[in-house]
């Protein structure tokens, strides 16, 4: 039986797509596909707060969408699409902003940290460097995920307040519209535990913004050697190490099969297993992994490749979706 529940994901396209990515969205948005309407969208308009520079846009759009593609994404059975192709959402938004609040958007994290940023450098106006984009982001959402009539949405507990908002600007608009159309209110779908959390190459959360991140898709020398510099203690190679204080290990488990991790585990705890030859075999499970969608990623990356056609073809059905959304939003609130 078809999938009837809409599952949207927001792709963000501000860098390039980092093994943490793969392993806390990559993976579980592609598993989706089996049992809900898979929907994802490239955040090219959202990336225009942090990319001020166009050629970096264009080559991170491509890229990301590349990298979704070459891990499995299959747009015959996912659609994919760039934000900016689907003017019905920016339409939307204007038409949420006449029921949002602003003093919604004034408890807005990402305003509220930008503000007290101001305030601890004792700047004289709070709102010092806070444009639009940044206070407007959380409705710009809301158009995103509305405009698809979106049942779940996946992100990381850092992003529950935007998806809490989107659902309280749809109650409003149904407050005021419902009699003639009512969005349905999305839920949050939210990582479990910890084994969506990669840590980096300082032992810290694996981030971008902390530059301790591993790209999916290094040259196999560069991966190497970014693994071999992963920091270690000086524990000798005969003595037992605890498996569950290394960050090298850590990342192996993720992308090593259940036995090859077990087997690892046993030789750390019993001594005679080196940190050397931890990254090594860390460095071949990575390859292992990556290596295929290194080469698929590169032939999409060509100019003249499929990349272009596909996202097109995903930005057409989207189209399709959004203007059904939004004839019944205008109709609802007296725009025919």
């Amino acid at each position: 039986m078809a999938a009837t529940t809409t599952y949207l994901t927001g792709i963000q396209t501000s860098g390039e797509p980092h093994i943490g990515n793969y392993v806390g969205a990559i993976k579980p948005a592609l598993a989706a596909v089996e049992s809900h309407d898979t929907k994802y969208f490239l955040a090219d308009y959202h990336s225009l707060n942090a990319v001020k520079d166009p050629e970096k846009l264009r080559h991170d759009v491509r890229s990301v969408a590349a990298a979704w593609l070459a891990c499995g994404l299959d747009p015959a059975r996912t659609l994919i699409y760039r934000q900016s192709s689907i003017p019905e959402v920016f339409e939307l938004m204007v038409i949420l902003t006449n029921v949002t609040a602003k003093g919604l958007m004034n408890r807005s994290h990402a305003y509220k940290a930008a503000r007290d940023r101001n305030e601890a450098a004792g700047a004289s106006d709070l709102d010092g460097g806070v444009n639009m984009g940044l206070f407007n982001y959380p409705i710009l959402m809301a158009a995103d995920i509305l405009v698809m009539e979106t049942d779940y949405v996946p992100v990381g507990r850092d992003q529950q307040q935007h998806i809490e908002y989107t659902a309280d600007i749809a109650k409003a608009f149904n407050h005021h519209y419902g009699e003639h159309y009512a969005f349905p209110i999305p839920q949050g779908v939210y990582p479990e535990g910890e084994s969506s959390v990669l840590p980096g190459i300082d032992g810290r959360k694996m981030s971008k913004s902390y530059d301790n991140h591993i790209p999916m898709f290094l040259p196999e020398n560069r991966l190497k050697k970014l693994v071999r510099r992963i920091p270690t203690d000086s524990t000798p190679v005969e003595a037992p190490k605890d498996p569950d204080t290394s960050s090298v290990f850590q990342l192996l488990r993720q992308f090593a099969s259940e036995d090859q991790a077990a087997a690892t585990r046993k030789r750390l705890e019993a001594g005679g297993m080196g940190w050397g030859e931890l990254k090594n075999e860390l460095f071949e499970v990575l390859n292992a992994t990556f290596g295929p969608m290194r080469e698929r990623y590169t032939e999409l990356m060509e100019p003249g490749s499929a990349l272009d056609g596909i996202l097109a073809e995903g930005a057409e059905r989207a189209r399709e979706r959004s203007r059904a959304t939004l004839a019944k939003v205008r109709a609802a609130v007296g725009i025919d």
